[in-house]
């Protein structure tokens, strides 16, 4: 009987030190019950082996990772970044020697954006009367359709026509004057390979307009014969013309 009268006292001593133990926060028993899971942000997961960059084609056709410059001088002027509308809009325009970092078919359309010759070629001056002159849309489209008669004619990456008609086509020599005891003097020097390259544009594009005034031929077609003229090396190409005849006065006045 003793022993059944101490078990309900041990019995309610344990439930009163039970309830005089300080109860556990509720957020240490949610924790402990679930563990707590990091949020990330949600991301569009790319797989990159999908992903394919693909090169920008000169007019969306023609690529000009294949074109290749013979001439060693002109190597480092000929810019040839892809790009499928070349222009940089006037960017570089503030720094020194800008147009070697132009690429160099917005160079060709530069040259074409001009009121024509301004001097006498063939016994008549050449005016546009503005037609070109600030309208850079309206010459990409001329060169567009220009490089896509090459491509139907020669067969060829027109890109590749424009850079060895431009080596065929670019002097070696020039004259200067110098005055000397009173006398003025041509004297022949050689030219630099910016010049170079700037004469022989000038010459493309005097002679595409020359082609296409009072003619029923267009602009383009003018300027892509005189290009597979010029890449052919053919004498009636009017680039190939004022080269000999420059390195012809250079010759004489050595």
């Amino acid at each position: 009987m003793p022993e059944d009268n101490n078990a309900p006292r041990e019995e309610a001593n344990a439930s009163s030190a039970e309830a005089a133990k300080p109860a556990e926060p509720a957020a240490k028993i949610t924790e402990q019950a679930q563990p707590a899971v990091k949020r990330t942000a949600t991301r569009r997961v790319t797989k990159k082996e999908n992903i394919a960059f693909s090169e920008s084609l000169l007019f969306g056709k023609y690529s000009l990772k294949e074109v290749t410059v013979n001439d060693p001088s002109l190597a480092n002027y000929i810019i040839l970044v892809p790009k499928a509308f070349p222009n940089t809009f006037g960017r570089r325009k503030n720094r020194v020697y800008y147009v070697t970092h132009v690429n160099i078919i917005e160079r060709l359309m530069n040259k074409l954006m001009r009121g024509g010759t301004g001097q006498k070629i063939g016994g008549k001056v050449i005016r546009t009367k503005g037609a070109l002159q600030g309208k850079k849309v309206k010459v990409m489209h001329i060169v567009e359709d220009a490089f896509e008669a090459i491509s139907k004619k020669a067969g060829k990456n027109p890109a590749q026509v424009l850079v060895n008609a431009l080596e065929n086509t670019a002097p070696i020599e020039d004259t200067t004057r110098i005055r000397y005891g009173g006398i003025n003097y041509n004297v022949a020097v050689g030219i630099s390979a910016a010049r170079r390259l700037d004469v022989a544009l000038r010459n493309m594009a005097l002679a595409s307009l020359i082609g296409a005034f009072k003619s029923k031929k267009s602009l383009a077609d003018a300027l892509a014969d005189e290009l597979v003229l010029a890449a052919n090396k053919d004498p009636n190409s009017y680039a190939i013309k004022k080269k000999v005849e420059l390195e012809r006065i250079a010759r004489s006045a050595r």
